[in-house]
C-alpha cells in the first residue's frame, strides 16, 4: 500500500510529496518524500524537529556536526540517516542522478513545507528575492535557524 496526500511542493529547488498528512488526527508523525535533483544543495540550517531520513535512490551528501567540527558524510541507497532535533545539517546532491529519500518528522514540519513550497513544473525555476523572503520570514515564524552565506562557504556550500 503507497499513501499519499497528492500533494508535491517546490520547496526551492528539491521537491516534497507529502505521504501522511500533517494533520491526521492522533498522529505524532509526518512521512514525506524528498526528491533532490543533481546538483542541488540545501544549505545549513537547524530546527528542532527530529528528521529521519530512508534514503531510496541515488547518494546524498550530508553535513553534520562531529566532534572536529562539521564533517560532510555519504548516503546511498538503502542508508537510514537520523537528525536530532536543532542539529545543525545540509545536504547536497554532487551526482548525476535524482536522490530519493522517504522523510518521517514531525507534522510542524511539513506544514513548513507546505508553506513554504511553490507548485511543482516542469521546468524549475530559481527562487526570486521575494521567494527568498518569504521562505526566511516562515522560518523565522517557524524558529528554524538558516546560515549566513558566510558560514554557509565555510562548510563548502557557495551560495
Amino acid at each position: 500500500m503507497n499513501p499519499t496526500t497528492g500533494i508535491r511542493v517546490d520547496v526551492l529547488g528539491p521537491t516534497i510529496e507529502v505521504l501522511t498528512s500533517p494533520d491526521a488526527e492522533g498522529s505524532d508523525f509526518c512521512t514525506l518524500k524528498g526528491l533532490i535533483p543533481p546538483g542541488v544543495v540545501i544549505p545549513l540550517h537547524s530546527h528542532a524537529d527530529t528528521e529521519d531520513f530512508f534514503v531510496v535512490s541515488g547518494e546524498v551528501q550530508g553535513l553534520r556536526q562531529g566532534s572536529e567540527g562539521y564533517e560532510w558524510f555519504t548516503g546511498k541507497a538503502g542508508d537510514y540517516v537520523h537528525i536530532p532535533g536543532n542539529a545543525p545539517h545540509a545536504w547536497r546532491n554532487v551526482s548525476d542522478e535524482p536522490v530519493a529519500a522517504l522523510i518521517i518528522t514531525t507534522p510542524k514540519m511539513a506544514r513548513f513545507f507546505l508553506e513554504i513550497g511553490r507548485p511543482v513544473t516542469n521546468s524549475p525555476q530559481p527562487p526570486t528575492p521575494d521567494v527568498i523572503a518569504t521562505f526566511l520570514a516562515v522560518s523565522d515564524k517557524y524558529g528554524y535557524w538558516n546560515a549566513t552565506p558566510e558560514e554557509n562557504a565555510a562548510v563548502g556550500i557557495p551560495l
